[in-house]
């Protein structure tokens, strides 16, 4: 395993997470995936798959807390065993507890399922057996607290009442957009678990950790000066967008733009884009729905490319619209081939953009 790299698919809640918090204490290098049901995951898979073609090392596929449909698993034993034709020596091994994916089980070897244990167990009790595991000691009151939870076992109290904050504290880190920043997004997640796992000894501990999260999550934004959760995230976004510049950058009819995905509260962190990269004209996010909204600085009228665009509208310097026929994207390079799709066929209208004051 040593040579190997690990490509880690998990559900996006608190089992899915959880597994990833366990298979952090092996020591291999490691690469993080989230996705829910649905297309996301494959397309997931998919640059699971693109990311093995362009490494040089071995590779092994963890899949965890997610069923693959019978479909979605004969193309990815395909393409896996594709690559292993290939010369790249991959390993593939998926642990679930879903009873939906026992068709798929019964097929392939590398499909494990038991639907006794819940996922972060599975996951565990794997983890002791197959890697080298330096597991601290916290780790096994963690993994009963997640099962209380997961398999709803209000008997278990003390480990119940644990397992409900810590579900609540994945579903309300939502600061960070899973396709624009996924990287940091289960970084932020695991983060705050990990944190988390210092309260479960204290009297009262699921109490007091109720109390902390907000606190939690300031920790993880903070640089220097303490400010508003909303500011430390957005400075933390801000920054982020910026480090991404080269291939997020878009132009229209000679002007400078941004575009983003799903990162929402466009009218704080939009326009701190622009104040701290002044060298662009205008910022546009686009929803998961295709609701786009533009921010600009006084340097060109977004209402315009607005209404130019998708027949939306607004004022000069906040604006929006929807983007008819607008499909829904995992993977950020996908959502901008629509977006300059529309760009590239409204170039050619004459007349040149300008800022124009209401």
């Amino acid at each position: 395993m040593q040579n190997r790299t690990l490509h880690h698919l998990s559900h996006i809640d608190l089992d899915g997470y959880s597994c990833q918090l366990v298979m952090k204490y092996t020591p291999y290098e490691k690469l993080n995936y989230n996705a829910n049901y649905g297309a996301e995951v494959k397309a997931k898979l998919e640059e699971i798959l693109e990311n093995i073609q362009n490494d040089s090392n071995s590779a092994y596929i963890l899949i965890s807390d997610l069923n693959l449909t019978a479909d979605e698993s004969k193309w990815l034993n395909h393409e896996v065993n594709k690559l292993n034709e290939n010369k790249k020596d991959v390993k593939l091994q998926l642990l679930d507890h879903h009873g939906s994916g026992e068709e798929s089980a019964k097929k392939y070897d590398w499909y494990y399922l038991d639907t006794a244990r819940y996922a972060t167990k599975i996951i565990y009790d794997f983890a002791k057996e197959n890697f080298t595991f330096d597991e601290p000691s916290w780790m096994e009151h963690y993994v009963n607290i997640v099962n209380a939870v997961d398999l709803w076992k209000q008997e278990e109290q003390a480990n119940f009442e644990f397992g409900k904050v810590f579900m609540r504290l994945v579903t309300e880190t939502r600061e960070l957009n899973r396709v624009m920043f996924a990287k940091k997004d289960t970084e932020y997640k695991l983060a705050l678990l990990h944190e988390a796992v210092n309260y479960i000894d204290q009297e009262n501990g699921h109490i007091v950790l109720d109390e902390k999260i907000h606190t939690l999550k300031k920790d993880f934004f903070r640089r220097d000066a303490d400010n508003t959760l909303d500011n430390l995230a957005t400075e933390y976004i801000v920054d982020l967008l910026g480090e991404s510049k080269a291939d997020k950058t878009i132009y229209y009819k000679g002007y400078k733009g941004y575009l983003s995905y799903g990162v929402g509260n466009t009218s704080i962190i939009g326009n701190g884009f622009l104040t701290k990269y002044p060298e662009y004209d205008f910022i546009v996010d686009v929803s998961y729905r295709g609701t786009m909204s533009l921010r600009a600085n006084n340097n060109v009228s977004v209402a315009q490319i607005a209404k130019e665009w998708v027949d939306g509208g607004g004022h000069p310097n906040a604006a929006g619209g929807r983007v008819q026929g607008f499909k829904e994207q995992f993977r950020y390079p996908k959502v901008k081939e629509q977006i300059e799709s529309i760009i590239h066929k409204k170039e050619s209208v004459a007349g040149k953009l300008e800022y124009k004051q209401d």
